[in-house]
Parts: structure tokens; sequence; C-alpha cells
């Protein structure tokens, strides 16, 4: 029985639920960046996933980070704030798109995978050391 083949799948979906919870917490930071580095509020980032399925004698398999991309596909919420120094001629300011609810949610949901893949990588860490103490 193989368990190393198991565990670096498993540490590939660590490593994957890693970055997840990194780009989590950067949308939270920028919670309220009204101007980017392009001059344009803050845009949320979303992490995709890939499955990685090789031949048989690889020893890649299982998930990993595809990539990272702004989500373009909603806008932040027009703020009446005159006072703001990023206001237009109306006194609206456009917020990020970043909903903490959301954010919260995915964090929530990237750490309990996060926990799950961890506590495979134990339980076959453990079955491999009983296996090893079965010939003595």
């Amino acid at each position: 029985m193989n368990f190393i083949s198991g565990i670096q799948a498993t540490a590939g979906a660590l490593n994957a639920e890693q970055v997840r919870m990194d780009i989590v917490a950067q949308n939270l930071a920028n919670a309220h960046t009204t101007k980017d580095t392009d001059g344009n509020p803050y845009k949320r980032r979303v992490v995709s996933f890939e499955t990685v399925m090789t031949g048989a004698g690889s020893a890649e398999k299982g998930v990993r980070v595809s990539g990272v991309k702004p989500d373009d596909l909603t806008q932040g919420d027009l703020v009446y704030n005159p006072g703001h120094p990023h206001a237009n001629g109306q006194g609206m300011v456009q917020m990020p798109n970043v909903r903490l609810a959301v954010e919260m949610v995915d964090l929530m949901s990237a750490s309990r995978a996060y926990e799950a893949n961890l506590s495979v990588a134990k339980n076959a860490r453990m079955m491999a050391v009983k296996a090893l103490s079965i010939g003595r």
C-alpha cells in the first residue's frame, strides 16, 4: 500500500486552501480601499482550483490552484461621502466589491477544508506507522 501518493494529494489540497485563505485575507484587508494601484477601487480576488490527475507512476495528483483572478462580475456600492478624497463631482465614492459576509463564509469554508485535509494527513501517517509495527 502506497501512503506517499495519498499524502502528496493531501499536501496539494493543503497548499491550495492556504492560498485561498491568503486571498480571502487580502480581500478583507482591502474592503475599504477606494483607489488601487491602477487608480480604481480594489476588486475582490477569487481563487480557482483544478484537479490534477496524471499517469499512475506520476507523483502529482490531487488539487492545485489554477489561478487567482479579479471578480469582474460584481460592482461595489456607490456611497455618498462628499468629504472623501476620492469622491466624484456628485460626492459619490465607488467602493470595492468586497462583501464582508461573503468573505467570512469563504474563510470558514477554506479553514474547514484545511482542517479536514490535515486530519487526512494525520490519519495516513498513523496508518503507515501501524502498518510498519505489524511485522514486529
